[in-house]
Formats: structure tokens, sequence, C-alpha cells
């Protein structure tokens, strides 16, 4: 197993239900440091910019207003095979369909709203990573 890092994001709906901290102890309690995190609140650009891959959907605009529509909190998650045990933690993109006590499931409000975001691999860890912080941000 090789220790890497990835992105995570506490979305609008967690942040205005004051979840951070709750979310954050799940990733923490399966071994996952938070190794970078800053709150901020997205840009229409900015939100594009980050979801451009999903351009094309049906859901896309839906997203980006979402994803403006509040602070998030956007960090650097680190650990043993750090990508997959995020997503484990967060559960399947549908709450309605996320394993009982995973952060969709318990927190979500739907679908869309379901309460954090998580690198689907490596390659877009880097990316995703590189897209909210500077090396100097990432402490180890």
């Amino acid at each position: 197993m090789a220790v890497e890092r990835t992105l995570s994001i506490i979305k609008p709906d967690a942040t205005r239900r004051n979840l951070t901290g709750k979310i954050n102890q799940r990733f923490e309690d399966a071994g996952l440091r938070i190794v970078a995190q800053k709150r901020l609140h997205l840009t229409t650009a900015q939100a594009q910019a980050f979801y451009a891959v999903h351009k094309e959907r049906p859901f896309y605009n839906d997203l980006v207003s979402f994803m403006t529509s509040g602070p998030v909190v956007a960090q650097v998650l680190e650990g043993e095979n750090a990508v997959e045990k995020n997503r484990e933690v967060m559960g399947a993109t549908d709450p309605a369909k996320a394993d009982k006590g995973t952060i969709r499931a318990d927190f979500a409000e739907n679908i869309e709203a379901n309460s954090a975001h998580g690198s689907d691999s490596s390659e877009n860890a880097a990316q995703e990573i590189r897209f909210f912080f500077s090396d100097i941000e990432i402490v180890g």
C-alpha cells in the first residue's frame, strides 16, 4: 500500500449545517490526515473550471450553481490508499445507495447536495489538489 494524497471538498449543504468537524472526524477515524485545508466561497468561474469535465452533462449548470451557493472547505487528505479510503468514507454519490455510516448516507440532503466531493483517481487527485493548493500550503 502506498501513502497518497487526495482532494476532499466539504460542500455547501454541509458547511451550512455546521458539519465540517463531524465529517473531518470520519476522515481522521479512517486513518486519513488533513494536510491542507481552506474555507472559501467559489466563484462561478472557479466552479465551472473545476467541474469542466462535466460541462456536457445535463447536471453541470445545477452543480455549478450549487457549489457557488455557499462556502466550501477544500482539503488535502493523506494516507494509505487515500483516494480509495476517502471514497469509502464518503459513500456512493447517491445517498440513497450509500452504505449506512458513510458521510453521504448520514449527512447528504439529496444526490446533488451530498455533502462531500472526493477525487476518483490518483491522477485526478493530483490535478484537483493543484487547482486549490500550492505546494507551500500542504504540510505533511
